[in-house]
């Protein structure tokens, strides 16, 4: 027997009995309190979902959208083992040279344990929390206080295909606004954008935080009502798949974090990070942040914009990971101190310049949980249609 309670300011829902048909009505309460509250435009996009009769089945909320270069992206409805349903944004397969004029190889966010996937599908939301699992669902509370590794615990549970959004995904959607001229803007300012007072979401009671999609399509990173939501402060987002150790900059192979791979402290699966010519990257904190293949190092922690750090290489790989100035004043924080240390994403709700889908900060330590630390799940395979 399971129970769960859902209240909005209009009205609250109780259900009682077995676990599928309590997390279908939370589902339903959910789904209704969000087209309650949403914008009769936002909320025209996301039609009822009939629930189909197998689970890892998608349902096309849509028309697909085609961009200049050929490059599609839809929103889709997948279900997870619990019959759950997620609003994922699709990306079709993309090469480098396509997202910021780097080589012709496809962008690794597609390379899956060495297999090319015509598409992947990252979540239009941060994730909020039913049942212990994550889902991509509007105008929710984003799941908060867990670590790193519990969140991709959390995301793989969901079934084949489910994991945590890795860090090449994220470097794929940045690359993406960037070359679009659509990075996205957020809360970045106590429930508002910094840059644009009028630009505000719905804030979370008691919190400077706003709920899961509730600001206005700037807030995505298309500037469409159908893009990604909230890439840009709110809360600093987990990623899967980078990490600083020991000084020395180190990532699973192409997005080979969206497995259950062995990325623990010692891990088999980690590669350190080599410029074009194969030397290894490290990073070296004196005033400033460099990013250098020199072996001496100076081992210390830093936060600073973007324009400020010194990148004495080239490395198509870290262009692919959004590691460059693709926002000049957003920060840059480092941490290559002995010890390892995974990235924040985004920055948050009081980050106000600073903030950006090119924030990173790599220096928090696995372990780390806050109020303000959350995640989305991401997905790839093939759907049953």
């Amino acid at each position: 027997m399971a129970k769960a309670i859902f209240k909005a300011r209009e009205f609250t829902v109780k259900a009682k009995g077995s676990k599928e048909f309590v997390s279908e009505e939370m589902v339903r309460a959910k789904l209704f309190a969000a087209r309650k509250k949403k914008e009769a435009e936002s909320m025209s996009v996301f039609a009822a979902i009939i629930k189909p009769e197998k689970s890892g089945t998608e349902e096309q909320i849509t028309p697909t959208d085609r961009v200049e270069n050929g490059v599609e992206h839809e929103v889709v409805a997948i279900y997870d083992n619990a019959g759950i349903p997620s609003f994922m944004h699709r990306f079709r397969k993309v090469t480098n040279k396509e997202l910021f004029g780097g080589s012709d190889k496809v962008h690794p966010a597609f390379i899956v344990g060495g297999k090319e996937y015509d598409s992947i599908y990252i979540s239009v939301y941060p994730n909020c929390e039913i049942n212990g699992k994550p889902y991509s669902l509007p105008y929710q509370n984003p799941w908060t206080n867990i670590t790193n590794d519990e969140a991709a615990e959390a995301c793989f549970s969901k079934g084949e295909g489910w994991h945590m959004m890795t860090r090449a995904e994220w470097g794929l959607l940045a690359n993406i606004s960037l070359r679009d001229g659509t990075l996205p803007h957020g809360n970045t300012n106590f429930g508002k954008y910094h840059a644009d007072l009028e630009e505000k979401g719905e804030l979370i009671d008691g919190s400077e935080k706003t709920k899961t999609g509730s600001g206005p399509v700037t807030w995505t990173h298309n500037h469409k009502v159908t893009g990604v939501h909230d890439l840009c402060g709110n809360i600093w987002e987990m990623v899967r798949g980078l990490r600083i150790k020991d000084g020395v900059l180190e990532a699973a192979k192409n997005n080979d974090a969206a497995m259950d791979i062995d990325l623990t402290l010692e891990g088999e699966c980690w590669e350190k990070i080599r410029d074009d010519t194969g030397k290894i990257i490290r990073i070296s904190v004196d005033n400033n942040i460099c990013i250098t293949t020199d072996f001496e190092i100076k081992q210390n922690y830093a936060a600073t914009h973007w324009s400020d750090v010194q990148i004495k290489c080239n490395c198509e790989q870290l262009k692919e990971l959004a590691l460059f100035a693709g926002e000049p004043d957003a920060y840059c924080c480092m941490d290559c101190t002995d010890e390892e240390y995974f990235p924040l994403c985004g920055g948050y709700w009081s980050n106000i310049s600073s903030a950006g889908v090119f924030y990173v900060n790599l220096g928090s330590p696995r372990y780390h949980s806050s109020t303000n630390f959350g995640f989305r799940s991401a997905y790839y395979g093939n759907l049953n249609n």
